[in-house]
């Protein structure tokens, strides 16, 4: 796990990285073509799902756990089995993002891979888990395994990026099905086009964010005080990124 500058928690957790979305401004995908590099592959497998997706995993003999291999196959979706037990080993509670670098339950991933994330999760319950997916239906497996201490959001931009037969909205209704023990939240980042607030109804948390790197286009003010008057309405905690440049500070955070 490593320390992270996101606001909203403390620290970040990639057991699996990669993702197909295709995201135009996915920072991580940038990172993740930075910091790859050629590497000893003989303890890894790799398998193709659905057609061309290609997905890997990583199975390092225990004396090799610590090697650091940050990005071997660049965005391709991987487990690195060697990071599913990072949590346990952090005894101070910590807010964790799970799979910052990735899309953990994006139709690609194979349901045992979820499984054994989550069952890492349930081994260290001195931590509160935070997902973030664009495939919210992918919630729906393995619900027997999520706890009160997971925060299960869906990213939402308002482009339908990444999932072009499903629009925001449809995200936001698939959230209601989601086991009710969790709590449920919405990050709104990149803010690139109007979103209907009504997206907030039901929801325990909401989030924030402008573009960032190469070309971002900051969103417009009336597009955010739209999301905050509605969180006020609805009575949901509202968290506004700094990268907004907002002139009032809120930063509310849910309980």
């Amino acid at each position: 796990m490593n320390k992270t500058n996101i606001e909203w928690c403390d620290m970040t957790w990639n057991p699996v990285t990669g993702c197909y979305h295709g995201c135009e401004y996915c920072y991580a995908r940038r990172i993740a073509h930075r910091f790859t590099k050629e590497e000893d592959y003989r303890f890894f497998k790799s398998e193709f799902r659905d057609g061309p997706t290609k997905v890997h995993e990583i199975v390092w003999p225990a004396e090799r756990n610590k090697r650091k291999i940050p990005y071997p196959f660049e965005f391709e979706p991987t487990l690195h089995r060697c990071r599913l037990y990072e949590p346990i080993q952090r005894k101070k509670p910590a807010k964790i993002f799970v799979s910052s670098m990735g899309d953990l339950f994006g139709d690609w991933v194979p349901d045992e891979w979820i499984e054994e994330v989550l069952k890492a999760c349930r081994k260290a319950p001195q931590h509160t888990y935070m997902f973030l997916t664009k495939n919210p239906w992918g919630y729906h497996r393995l619900q027997t395994l999520y706890s009160p201490n997971d925060w299960l959001g869906v990213t939402i931009d308002g482009t339908g990026t990444g999932n072009s037969f499903r629009d925001y909205k449809s995200k936001r209704k698939a959230m209601d099905y989601v086991a009710p023990v969790v709590n449920r939240f919405i990050s709104i980042e990149p803010l690139i086009k109007p979103i209907d607030p009504e997206i907030i109804e039901g929801m325990d948390w909401v989030i924030v964010g402008a573009q960032t790197g190469p070309g971002a286009v900051a969103p417009k003010r009336e597009w955010v005080q739209k999301i905050i008057d509605q969180c006020r309405t609805a009575g949901v905690p509202i968290f506004l990124k700094s990268n907004l440049n907002w002139p009032e500070k809120i930063q509310e955070w849910p309980g």
